[in-house]
Protein backbone atom coordinates (compact mmCIF):
# COMPACT_ATOMS: atom_id res chain seq x y z
CA UNK A 1 0.00 0.00 0.00
CA UNK A 2 1.53 3.51 -0.98
CA UNK A 3 1.37 6.39 1.33
CA UNK A 4 0.94 9.59 -0.13
CA UNK A 5 1.91 13.49 1.60
CA UNK A 6 -0.35 15.63 0.21
CA UNK A 7 1.98 18.65 1.44
CA UNK A 8 5.34 20.24 -0.45
CA UNK A 9 5.90 21.56 3.43
CA UNK A 10 9.51 20.86 4.00
CA UNK A 11 9.05 20.51 7.43
CA UNK A 12 6.16 17.97 7.15
CA UNK A 13 8.36 15.63 4.90
CA UNK A 14 11.24 16.10 7.14
CA UNK A 15 8.83 14.68 10.13
CA UNK A 16 7.68 12.06 8.17
CA UNK A 17 11.00 11.23 7.31
CA UNK A 18 11.93 10.78 10.58
CA UNK A 19 9.13 8.48 11.46
CA UNK A 20 11.45 5.93 9.45
CA UNK A 21 7.99 6.49 7.00
CA UNK A 22 7.99 5.63 3.14
CA UNK A 23 6.03 7.80 1.12
CA UNK A 24 5.06 10.02 -2.22
CA UNK A 25 4.74 13.67 -1.87
CA UNK A 26 1.46 15.14 -4.04
CA UNK A 27 0.40 18.20 -2.88
CA UNK A 28 -3.19 19.45 -2.25
CA UNK A 29 -4.33 22.17 -4.90
CA UNK A 30 -7.17 22.98 -2.66
CA UNK A 31 -7.90 26.49 -2.03
CA UNK A 32 -6.94 26.99 2.00
CA UNK A 33 -9.26 29.78 2.38
CA UNK A 34 -10.83 30.69 5.61
CA UNK A 35 -14.31 32.53 5.63
CA UNK A 36 -13.24 34.78 8.63
CA UNK A 37 -10.13 34.36 11.29
CA UNK A 38 -12.56 32.81 13.79
CA UNK A 39 -10.94 29.56 15.54
CA UNK A 40 -12.53 26.82 15.69
CA UNK A 41 -11.34 22.97 15.66
CA UNK A 42 -14.18 21.88 13.08
CA UNK A 43 -12.78 24.59 10.40
CA UNK A 44 -8.99 23.83 10.99
CA UNK A 45 -10.39 19.65 10.61
CA UNK A 46 -12.28 20.59 7.59
CA UNK A 47 -9.13 22.14 5.44
CA UNK A 48 -7.12 18.96 6.23
CA UNK A 49 -10.20 16.95 5.14
CA UNK A 50 -10.34 18.80 1.65
CA UNK A 51 -7.33 19.05 1.15
CA UNK A 52 -7.12 14.91 2.06
CA UNK A 53 -9.69 14.16 -0.62
CA UNK A 54 -8.49 16.34 -3.14
CA UNK A 55 -5.22 14.08 -3.31
CA UNK A 56 -7.09 11.19 -2.48
CA UNK A 57 -9.68 11.45 -5.49
CA UNK A 58 -5.81 11.52 -8.06
CA UNK A 59 -4.82 8.43 -6.88
CA UNK A 60 -4.83 5.14 -6.76
CA UNK A 61 -7.13 2.64 -5.06
CA UNK A 62 -4.43 1.21 -2.80
CA UNK A 63 -3.25 4.15 -1.17
CA UNK A 64 -3.15 6.05 1.99
CA UNK A 65 -3.15 10.02 1.77
CA UNK A 66 -2.51 12.34 4.87
CA UNK A 67 -2.95 15.55 4.83
CA UNK A 68 -2.61 18.31 7.82
CA UNK A 69 -3.36 21.98 8.68
CA UNK A 70 -1.56 24.16 11.32
CA UNK A 71 -2.68 27.26 12.56
CA UNK A 72 -1.85 29.43 14.87
CA UNK A 73 -4.39 31.31 17.35
CA UNK A 74 -4.40 33.90 19.70
CA UNK A 75 -7.64 35.10 22.13
CA UNK A 76 -9.67 32.86 19.29
CA UNK A 77 -8.83 34.41 16.22
CA UNK A 78 -6.08 32.52 13.69
CA UNK A 79 -3.39 33.62 12.62
CA UNK A 80 -2.39 32.62 9.08
CA UNK A 81 0.36 33.35 7.01
CA UNK A 82 0.87 37.32 6.25
CA UNK A 83 1.08 38.58 3.04
CA UNK A 84 3.89 41.37 3.73
CA UNK A 85 6.49 41.93 6.35
CA UNK A 86 4.24 44.32 7.83
CA UNK A 87 1.58 42.38 8.84
CA UNK A 88 4.72 40.08 9.82
CA UNK A 89 5.70 42.05 11.95
CA UNK A 90 2.11 42.98 13.77
CA UNK A 91 1.43 39.48 14.25
CA UNK A 92 4.95 38.72 16.09
CA UNK A 93 4.26 41.75 18.07
CA UNK A 94 0.96 40.62 19.29
CA UNK A 95 2.25 37.14 19.96
CA UNK A 96 4.87 39.06 22.45
CA UNK A 97 4.88 38.10 25.92
CA UNK A 98 1.69 36.16 25.52
CA UNK A 99 0.32 32.39 25.18
CA UNK A 100 -1.05 31.31 22.03
CA UNK A 101 -1.92 27.91 20.67
CA UNK A 102 -1.21 25.93 17.60
CA UNK A 103 -3.57 23.65 16.47
CA UNK A 104 -2.65 20.65 13.74
CA UNK A 105 -5.24 19.00 12.56
CA UNK A 106 -4.66 15.25 10.48
CA UNK A 107 -6.64 13.97 7.92
CA UNK A 108 -5.45 10.47 6.49
CA UNK A 109 -7.94 8.61 3.57
CA UNK A 110 -7.58 5.10 2.68
CA UNK A 111 -8.25 4.69 -0.61
CA UNK A 112 -9.18 1.01 -1.12
CA UNK A 113 -11.43 1.30 2.14
CA UNK A 114 -12.79 4.66 1.69
CA UNK A 115 -12.40 4.96 5.35
CA UNK A 116 -11.02 8.64 7.10
CA UNK A 117 -9.24 9.55 10.05
CA UNK A 118 -8.91 12.57 11.84
CA UNK A 119 -6.97 13.66 14.73
CA UNK A 120 -6.30 17.44 15.75
CA UNK A 121 -3.57 18.10 18.51
CA UNK A 122 -2.75 21.55 20.70
CA UNK A 123 0.33 22.50 22.02
CA UNK A 124 1.04 25.96 23.85
CA UNK A 125 3.86 28.73 22.79
CA UNK A 126 4.80 31.83 25.06
CA UNK A 127 6.84 34.13 23.56
CA UNK A 128 8.90 36.35 26.21
CA UNK A 129 8.84 40.10 24.98
CA UNK A 130 10.24 41.25 21.87
CA UNK A 131 11.55 44.52 21.20
CA UNK A 132 10.88 45.81 17.41
CA UNK A 133 15.12 45.56 16.96
CA UNK A 134 14.01 41.88 17.77
CA UNK A 135 10.99 41.30 15.90
CA UNK A 136 12.77 43.31 12.53
CA UNK A 137 16.02 40.83 13.12
CA UNK A 138 13.36 37.66 12.90
CA UNK A 139 11.20 38.97 9.54
CA UNK A 140 15.12 39.96 7.73
CA UNK A 141 16.88 36.75 8.31
CA UNK A 142 14.25 34.20 8.22
CA UNK A 143 11.66 33.90 5.91
CA UNK A 144 8.01 34.49 8.07
CA UNK A 145 5.90 34.46 4.87
CA UNK A 146 4.90 30.98 4.45
CA UNK A 147 4.36 30.43 7.94
CA UNK A 148 1.29 30.50 10.16
CA UNK A 149 1.63 33.25 12.92
CA UNK A 150 4.75 34.25 11.15
CA UNK A 151 7.33 32.05 12.68
CA UNK A 152 8.79 28.46 12.87
CA UNK A 153 9.68 27.32 16.69
CA UNK A 154 12.12 25.06 15.20
CA UNK A 155 14.46 28.65 13.59
CA UNK A 156 13.50 31.32 16.36
CA UNK A 157 16.51 33.05 17.18
CA UNK A 158 18.00 32.64 21.20
CA UNK A 159 15.55 34.76 23.86
CA UNK A 160 12.55 34.46 21.63
CA UNK A 161 10.65 31.64 23.48
CA UNK A 162 10.17 31.71 26.50
CA UNK A 163 8.39 28.29 26.77
CA UNK A 164 6.29 25.39 25.08
CA UNK A 165 4.10 23.12 26.18
CA UNK A 166 3.16 19.80 23.96
CA UNK A 167 4.19 18.59 21.49
CA UNK A 168 7.65 20.47 19.62
CA UNK A 169 6.93 18.55 15.91
CA UNK A 170 3.02 19.50 16.08
CA UNK A 171 4.24 23.43 16.53
CA UNK A 172 6.33 22.44 13.66
CA UNK A 173 3.59 21.38 11.76
CA UNK A 174 2.64 17.55 12.27
CA UNK A 175 2.70 15.72 15.07
CA UNK A 176 3.95 12.26 15.13
CA UNK A 177 1.81 10.88 17.38
CA UNK A 178 -1.40 11.59 15.67
CA UNK A 179 0.25 10.79 12.27
CA UNK A 180 0.87 7.19 13.76
CA UNK A 181 -2.28 6.78 15.29
CA UNK A 182 -4.13 7.83 11.63
CA UNK A 183 -2.77 5.26 10.43
CA UNK A 184 -3.58 2.76 12.52
CA UNK A 185 -6.97 3.49 12.47
CA UNK A 186 -6.68 3.39 8.19
CA UNK A 187 -4.80 -0.51 8.76
CA UNK A 188 -1.61 0.75 7.60
CA UNK A 189 1.18 -1.36 8.30
CA UNK A 190 3.68 0.63 10.59
CA UNK A 191 7.14 -1.18 10.16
Amino acid sequence: MKLILASNSPRRKKIMAELGLEFEVVPSNYDEKLPDDIFSYEKIEDLATKKCLDVSNRSDKNSVVLAADTVVVLHNRILGKPHSKEEAFNMLKSLSGVTHSVVTSVCGINTKTNRAALLSTTSYVRFNELSDYMINYYIDTYNPLDKAGSYGIQELPPKFLDKYEGSFENIVGLDPEAVTAVLKQLEYELN
